[in-house]
């Protein structure tokens, strides 16, 4: 592949924090620390075996049984460059090399000849792949990028609500310490506690499947996919000359299955871009009634617009009173010299709180983070 480092070349430490990296874009809290103690860890294994890449990974970054899963599947489309590669899990655990005085390093024999590929052979076309335009990919990348994307998470920037859980810290639990004091028949009880408890803000993708955005819309719409099989609270509509909502057909647990169900569906791809009308049509009938209400709402779209341009800025004035954040994802934003001429986006901008990138997997990750509450 063009544009890819030569495996002698690539630094193993960079390899390495990039897939900490898509761990938590897939909502694994791979935090400092744990990065930290990763690459620790390998100091004392060897970074170019890819089962003690495995084992140390999956022991220092994961937090919770919950995060085993999304760990299989990132580490499945990050390290094995070919579909067909052996699951991680069937990865030996590693042997610990002791420090002996005086003794000369054993030799390792590799378990496996895909034990012996070293990490950066592995990884380096993964960690490119992550930055490149996702319009100039072959079908091998696209396979590859469809493994990352599985494993992707969207959460909504978290809210306080009206409910109450009980807690070590907080405002004194009057109930509680009541019955608390009642159970003990009147002798003294330590103060219970309780706060606020928070959840995360409903979001809602709307995602340009128009002629212009067809390079872009396979890859945007596994994306929604994923997003919408990390949290209950994310709604997914396709715009272009109709609007249609498609939360119901991503419900599928299988991505191809998602993707076939959504193309019976959508019965305008690759046509034109009326962005004003369908979003005067999701404001109308979803958003005014309380879809937007307090949601992050997200526009994926390169902001062409066959209408009225002064239609879309009142719509998008609209949104942004009703929403809590309004993020614009444009794939054409990171092209040199791009400005945001075209009358569409020029007429949007005024009402967008964050306007990203979208041509690239560390775009939407960087676009995850943002939804999350990041400053762009």
């Amino acid at each position: 592949m063009s544009g890819v480092a030569h495996p002698q070349s690539v630094d193993a430490s960079a390899v390495l924090v990039g897939f900490a990296r898509a761990l938590r874009a897939a909502g694994v809290e791979a935090g400092p620390d744990r990065v930290q103690a990763f690459l620790a860890s390998l100091g004392v294994l060897d970074p170019g075996v890819r089962s003690d890449v495995y084992w140390a990974g999956r022991l220092t970054l994961c937090g919770s049984r919950d995060d085993l899963e999304r760990y299989e599947r990132v580490f499945a489309g990050y390290f094995d460059a070919r579909a067909d590669a052996a699951p991680a899990r069937f990865a030996p655990p590693p042997r610990l090399r002791m420090a002996v005085r005086d003794a000369g390093p054993a030799p390792r024999e590799a378990t496996r000849a895909e034990d012996a590929m070293p990490t950066p052979a592995l990884a380096s076309s993964t960690d490119v792949l992550r930055h490149r335009d996702l319009a100039g990919l072959t079908a091998a990348e696209k396979e590859q990028l469809r493994l990352l994307l599985a494993a992707f998470t969207l959460r909504g920037e978290v809210r306080r609500t009206a409910r109450r859980h009980p807690a070590r810290r907080g405002s004194v639990d009057p109930r509680r310490t009541v019955r608390e004091l009642l159970r003990r028949g009147g002798e003294p009880a330590r103060l219970l506690r309780h706060e606020r408890a928070v959840r995360p803000r409903r979001v809602v993708l709307l995602v340009d499947v128009s002629g212009s955005m067809a390079a872009y819309a396979d890859a945007l719409l596994r994306f929604a996919h994923a997003a919408t099989h990390g949290t209950a609270r994310t709604e997914v509509f396709t715009i272009g000359t109709r609007l249609t909502r498609v939360t119901r057909e991503l419900a599928h647990r299988d991505p191809d299955a998602a993707m076939a169900a959504l193309a019976a569906a959508v019965p305008d791809w690759r046509g034109g871009t009326r962005l004003g009308e369908m979003l005067r049509g999701f404001l109308d009938r979803w958003g005014q009634r309380g879809m937007a209400r307090g949601a992050v709402v997200v526009l994926l779209s390169d902001g062409w617009e066959r209408g009225d341009p002064a239609l879309l800025a009142g719509q998008m004035r609209r949104l942004h009173r009703l929403a809590h954040r309004v993020i614009w994802a444009n794939p054409r934003k990171a092209r040199p010299g791009y400005a945001p001429l075209a009358a569409g986006m020029a007429a949007a901008l005024p009402s967008v709180d964050a306007f990203v990138e979208g041509h690239s997997l560390a775009a939407l990750e960087r676009l995850a983070m943002v939804v999350r509450g990041a400053d762009p």
